[in-house]
């Protein structure tokens, strides 16, 4: 087992612990949290995309857990609707770690870019959208449609990952009529299966660094357990806030990801 500590500075553990912290207050409030936790990750000497892809899924289980168990106990979410979509989404993420193997995630971000500036156009443009939960769906309509944003978002996870939490979000928000409150605490179960789903293809890999991993999963469920006590005091307007705050910055990243590879594909030609 590598545990990642063998070349690793002070400081840059340091910036990893803090890195994580915020990431799992920022995944127990809408999701979002790599485009923080990631970065630091690959200041560690030598890492490969890939382990440090599976040990940002290592950290992110600790704290999604927390910040699950933390909102389960202080908003009580439907656990008939959040269980099968976890599960489903749990097999999305495997076979999205998959195809990941094979597939380069640049052919898929501009596609992200876009729907994340819908997502946000959304949100800012209704107001009203996520303040009160009004279900849209009764019956077995409500869980077919659970179901299905399970799987393709729980996909998307295990493909590419940024901003999972908050297609989650807004997904429930939108598509089945939840409040920006009650969204977030499903979010959370479905994001701990997604992550679990994603580290289950990684861990035969043996890409995971378990020093650094545990290091992180132990912050994260700090930030994780602060940021949920916080959106459950603070209500639907301050997570719809955060929210909007998220996906601008998903958008910066990933728009000057998407901008950054053509340029460089222009300048090879």
């Amino acid at each position: 087992m590598i545990s990642g500590f063998e070349s690793i500075q002070l400081t840059t553990l340091i910036l990893i612990v803090v890195a994580g912290f915020a990431a799992g207050w920022v995944d127990a409030v809408v999701g979002g949290g790599g485009l923080i936790q990631l970065p630091a990750l690959l200041l560690v000497p030598g890492i490969t995309p890939v382990q440090a892809l599976a040990t940002n899924k290592m950290g992110s289980i600790f704290g999604t857990t927390t910040s699950a168990v933390t909102f389960y106990r202080r908003v009580g979410p439907d656990l008939r609707t959040a269980i099968p979509m976890a599960i489903i989404a749990l097999a999305g993420s495997f076979g999205g770690a998959i195809l990941a193997a094979s597939l380069p995630a640049t052919v898929f971000k501009p596609i992200i870019v876009v729907a994340l500036i819908a997502v946000a156009v959304f949100t800012a443009l209704r107001p009203s959208a996520g303040e009160l939960t009004a279900l849209r769906h009764d019956g077995h309509k409500h869980y077919v449609v659970a179901c299905v944003i399970g799987a393709v978002i729980g996909f998307y996870d295990g493909l590419i990952g940024p901003g999972t939490g908050s297609f989650l979000v807004i997904a429930l928000v939108s598509a089945m009529g939840y409040a920006f409150l009650e969204a977030s605490a499903k979010a959370k179960i479905v994001n701990m299966a997604t992550n679990a789903g994603a580290l289950i293809f990684f861990l035969p890999h043996g890409s995971l660094l378990w020093g650094v991993g545990l290091v992180l999963g132990l912050a994260n469920m700090a930030g994780g357990y602060l940021g949920a006590r916080t959106a459950v005091a603070k209500g639907s307007k301050f997570v719809r806030l955060v929210f909007l705050i998220v996906v601008a910055a998903l958008i910066i990243k990933l728009g000057m990801d998407v901008w950054n590879e053509n340029f460089a594909a222009w300048n090879v030609t």
